[in-house]
């Protein structure tokens, strides 16, 4: 009787596990109230971030890297550059632009944007908006990317930490 059992419950447990047969995409509920509170799910803040219902979105990742034509002298290198950081401003206020930094370490790669777009054309048109870009002073090397929604509201909190403008 014991191996009847065990055997029922081991049928039982194979059974369970197995995956779905339905055709049918899996559905997404909206929280109720209470587990809102306990996870702090924001559906309305989800909604104006643009959220899936993982919290994410879709953005297009441009590293920047030094381009061939670097032979500027340090006065017209250094107006290449505020036009460069002023458009950063521009495409930032605009919407466009979520996230923009350089690196650090002097190398190749100089920074990353991640624009707030879902094609790989519509961030090149912006990328071609950029003076250093035209001058060929860099060169963007672009990616479709997938990451938090929560990029969206960086520009905006940026605005409340930073005392000085860039």
């Amino acid at each position: 009787m014991k191996k009847l059992l065990f055997l029922a419950a081991c049928v039982g447990l194979i059974y369970a596990c197995q995956p779905s047969t339905s055709a049918e995409a899996p559905t997404t509920k909206e929280p109720t109230e209470v587990e809102a509170e306990e996870t702090g799910y924001d559906a309305e803040l989800a909604e104006s971030v643009g959220a899936d219902p993982y919290g994410m979105r879709q953005y297009v990742m441009a590293f920047l890297k030094a381009g061939p034509n670097r032979s500027q002298d340090s006065t017209e290198a250094a107006a290449l550059q505020r036009a460069h950081l002023d458009n950063i401003g521009r495409l930032a206020e605009e919407g466009k632009l979520s996230l923009a930094g350089p690196f650090l370490d002097g190398g190749e790669l100089r920074g990353i944007y991640i624009f707030n777009v879902s094609t790989i054309e519509e961030a090149r048109a912006l990328t071609e908006t950029d003076p250093a870009i035209q001058q060929g002073r860099l060169v963007m090397e672009l990616h479709p990317w997938y990451g938090s929604a929560a990029l969206m509201k960086v520009n905006e909190i940026h605005k409340r930490l930073g005392k000085e403008e860039i």
